[in-house]
């Protein structure tokens, strides 16, 4: 492990990110400054979470703003992220040759157990849902041998697992999620790396698609010939990275595997597998290979999630559970009885014969399409919030096909209706609300028995919002109160 006791590490961002990676790195004895554009009375969850370090000398705080003189006698600066790169000062420290890292980075450099990491423009905190459910089942099943064993789920979703490293032991799991921001500065892969799909997503933060693609195509730039790389074979962006991988390929999609390939493909209704692991399963057999195994994990109607974007979930998750050495039995555990996670097609209620479901996580139009593509009721759609430059005429398209009233509401809303170009002629019928309260109410309005109401804005919650989760209760909320 790194020696700390000699670095003074700037910290830009005293959210949770930030906050955690200044409590673990003042534990290893280095000097930190936290420096946020807050002013400090705005702070209180930061300072909670370094209470015990209040009065440390170690410790210092710069607020509203960051000043370039921070950077004198500093070692390192770590960008949380949500800071643009583009910020004076992360500019100035690569100007003077200070490195740049944040709390994935060093908790990959320091974990002392095999790290999965998961990215991809939409369906990544899903997949490491369930891989961390896999995870926990494989731990659980394990008791009895190796008691201390766990499985730890953070990262971009959840908990930064830099928080928890102290307690991890060399045979767990660390299963974390990875966005663009954090890899954007990453030189260290984990073992089992993933990259589920790549379309267009947070232009507004990296500029080009090319930019966006190869941050995401770090996650496996620095992996060993040992490591696992799993791609998304359907999906363009994902599979052009097939020639960028260095140690194994495992592949999921709806197309059926080649002759030779790893991976997941559906058969007979079923998610297979074909991997390199003995037979763990009564039905497995050997196929194509020395050491390489087939087996079914799952039936299709097994799985409660809805949306062929959920099943290819599901075959990701395998596939990377495989790659990490699970059994096919903690794979099934882990798939059956899972509904989801908060905000990504969440049910909220049944008000009206008509369902009601959260998908405030969608803040991308491809996002939003999937979940559009996962119902067959007629649908009343709500859409808008924060655009982030992405193209939204494929969404236009898909809406005009699928749903019934669309509900615009946010700063997006504009843009959406310039792009749908509705005519007389057209089926779909239209609202504007002025926020996402009254996009609600209007929904209440219209709705008729057997309608599916589904807020997927497509768009980020920071117009009205402090992030897509707080967005998402005030909508559970919203309609839990329809009487």
């Amino acid at each position: 492990m790194r020696d700390w006791s000699a670095e003074r590490v700037v910290i830009i961002g005293a959210a949770r990110q930030g906050t955690a990676l200044a409590g673990y790195l003042l534990k290893q004895g280095a000097q930190v400054v936290i420096t946020d554009q807050r002013p400090f009375d705005e702070l209180v969850e930061a300072h909670e979470a370094l209470l015990s370090y209040a009065h440390d000398p170690r410790l210092e705080w710069v607020c509203e703003g960051h000043p370039l003189d921070l950077l004198e006698a500093a070692t390192l600066v770590c960008p949380s992220g949500g800071v643009p790169l583009t910020l004076p000062l992360v500019v100035e420290a690569v100007k003077r040759g200070i490195p740049l890292s944040n709390d994935s980075q060093i908790f990959l450099e320091e974990a002392p157990c095999k790290v999965i990491g998961i990215t991809g423009s939409a369906g990544k905190t899903t997949t490491t849902a369930l891989v961390g459910r896999m995870a926990q089942c494989a731990v659980q099943s394990d008791g009895l041998k190796t008691p201390s064993r766990q499985a730890w789920v953070g990262g971009n979703i959840g908990a930064p697992l830099i928080r928890e490293i102290e307690k991890m032991h060399p045979d767990d799991y660390a299963v974390m999620e990875l966005s663009s921001f954090q890899l954007d500065i990453m030189t260290r892969s984990p073992q089992v790396a993933a990259v589920l799909n790549i379309t267009p997503n947070h232009l507004d933060r990296h500029g080009t698609m090319q930019a966006y693609r190869s941050a995401k195509t770090r996650i496996l730039e620095f992996q060993t010939e040992k490591d696992y790389a799993v791609l998304g074979r359907d999906d363009p962006g994902a599979w052009s990275l097939a020639d960028r991988v260095r140690g194994r390929l495992s592949s999921f999609g709806l197309t059926s595997l080649t002759k030779g390939q790893l991976g997941a493909e559906l058969r007979h209704d079923s998610v297979y597998l074909r991997f390199h692991k003995e037979p763990s399963h009564p039905h497995s057999r050997a196929e194509g290979g020395e050491g390489i195994t087939e087996a079914p994990v799952i039936a299709r109607d097994e799985i409660l999630l809805r949306g062929e974007h959920n099943l290819l979930n599901v075959m990701a998750a395998c596939c990377i559970a495989a790659a990490a050495g699970l059994s096919i039995q903690a794979m099934q555990a882990g798939v059956k009885g899972f509904r989801g996670i908060p905000h990504r097609l969440e049910f909220v209620r049944r008000w009206k014969d008509a369902d009601w479901y959260n998908d405030s996580i969608a803040t991308s139009p491809e996002r939003a399409m999937a979940a559009i593509r996962s119902f067959d009721e007629p649908l009343v759609l709500l859409a808008g919030g924060r655009d982030k430059q992405l193209p939204w005429k494929d969404f236009a398209s898909l809406v005009k096909q699928r749903v019934d009233h669309l509900i615009l509401f946010g700063e997006a809303a504009d843009k959406i209706l310039d792009e749908l170009q509705l005519s007389r002629t057209e089926l779909l019928t239209l609202s504007h609300a002025s926020g996402l309260r009254a996009a609600v109410a209007r929904a209440a309005e219209i709705v008729e028995p057997g309608d599916v109401v589904l807020l997927s804005p497509g768009g980020t919650s920071f117009d009205e919002f402090k992030d897509f989760e707080e967005r998402g209760e005030c909508f559970a909320r919203w309609v839990n109160e329809l009487t």
